[in-house]
Order: C-alpha cells, then structure tokens, then sequence
C-alpha cells in the first residue's frame, strides 16, 4: 500500500512540474513586431490616401508587396468585392490610388513617390 502512495505522490509531482513548465511557457500570442514599413502604411492611412485593386491583378501585388507585411494598415478596397465603390469612384485600371482630395495615381506608384503625394515619410535604409 505504501509503495502506491509513493508511486500516486511521484506522478502528481511530475504533473504539476509538466503543467508548470508549460504555464510558463505559453505563446499567448505572439508579441507584435513592427516591420519596417509599418509607421509610412499608417501615414498614408492617415492621409486617407486608398488603394482600389483586384487580386488577379500582377501590378496590385506587385504594389502590396513594396510594403512587405506592412500593407495591412493601407486602406484598400478590392474591386472584385466592392464592384459599386469603384464605379462610384471612377477606378478603370488597377491599381488606382485616390487621395482625400479625390486626386487619381493609376498604375504602381513607387514609395516614395507616395510619400510626395501625402507627405509621409519612409524609413531609413
């Protein structure tokens, strides 16, 4: 009888050791890292500076990847879903990008030159 009490008291040991060590050890999401991008998409989102696109379109992606993980925070509006706000705003080639001012840039703007346009400055090298 004494030898499975000793048995039952090590197993119970070696589970709260498992889920301490696990307690401790937990993701619990993963912390948010900032790419480089990240502080120039905010500005332009700021600027109310919109990107209208589709997801066939090679330019569009090209476009989205300049900003690396960072396009998230770029307002955007795929035309594929949102057919009536592009019509509405006039959008016959992708990508299209419209200022608060309602001035057009269509085509793959580089960088900086969307930084000229709102002001928003890019990271450093």
């Amino acid at each position: 009888m004494e030898k499975k009490n000793v048995f039952f008291s090590a197993v119970i040991i070696i589970l709260i050791g498992v889920l301490f060590f696990l307690f401790l050890n937990r993701k619990g999401g993963e912390p948010k890292v900032s790419t480089k991008y990240d502080s120039f998409a905010q500005c332009l989102a700021a600027q109310k500076l919109t990107m209208y696109g589709a997801t066939w379109c090679s330019h569009c992606q090209a476009q989205k990847a300049m900003f690396e993980d960072s396009f998230k925070y770029v307002p955007y509006v795929e035309c594929t879903e949102n057919p009536a706000e592009c019509l509405k705003n006039g959008v016959e080639a992708y990508p299209t990008w419209i200022g608060a001012n309602g001035e057009k840039y269509v085509g793959e703007q580089s960088l900086e030159k969307l930084g000229n346009i709102t002001g928003c400055k890019l990271p450093a090298n």
